[in-house]
């Protein structure tokens, strides 16, 4: 019978500091929304092209014009703000459930380690407009993506690394099929994304 306690005793400890080390309230479902935000805005992006007379799958590495990058920067812009407040509302809802802050030193730590790759990634994008290297954009988002993953990781839950070193091979894959980004772009952030927030809700609802 007291061994019984012992082991319920430091189960009841891990978990604790579980808890207090890393930020476990992440939700599946909100990388499910992120991942058809990712598809609808690449269907999208491809009826733009569409309109704008280019072939995608022609697989041509096309000039694209100003007023369209622009476009494009948008239409991006709208998915990441979908993205996260789909995160953060199916987050908050599954910290209230399980009776935990979604605000703590812990997850200060891991927006923090989250962001710096990420927003390395942002600023050498923003190089790659500037030059008009828009080939590029695609398979570098997707590699700073997986980067800011993995390094998250050491504050959530292990299972993030494991998208996160699948966003970095697409992307590496990718820079090898240039011209083809917007299909690598919603593998990485709409199919991945579906997959991983499927399995992540069936294992931690």
């Amino acid at each position: 019978m007291s061994s019984k306690n012992y082991h319920e005793d430091l189960s009841h400890i891990r978990s604790m500091m579980e808890r207090s080390s890393r930020f476990i309230s992440l939700s599946g479902l909100s990388g499910v929304v992120a991942g058809l935000a990712a598809i609808i805005g690449a269907v999208y992006v491809y009826f733009v092209f569409q309109r704008e007379g280019i072939s995608y799958f022609d697989g041509d590495r096309n000039i694209l014009g100003p007023s369209l990058v622009k476009e494009l920067v948008l239409i991006g812009a709208i998915i990441l703000v979908v993205a996260v407040f789909s995160g953060y509302i199916f987050t908050a809802h599954k910290s209230k459930k399980k009776g935990l802050k979604i605000w703590d030193a812990t997850t200060k730590r891991l927006l923090f380690t989250f962001a710096v790759p990420l927003l390395a990634g942002g600023v050498f994008c923003l190089a790659l407009l500037y030059h008009h290297l828009f080939v590029f954009i695609a398979p570098a988002t997707l590699i700073f993506y997986g980067l800011a993953l993995v390094a998250a990781e050491r504050y959530t839950l292990t299972d993030v690394k494991y998208l996160g070193y699948l966003e970095i091979i697409l992307g590496l894959v990718s820079l090898f099929f240039l011209g083809w980004g917007l299909l690598f772009w919603a593998i990485g952030f709409g199919v991945l994304h579906i997959v991983y927030g499927l399995i992540m809700h069936k294992k931690y609802k």
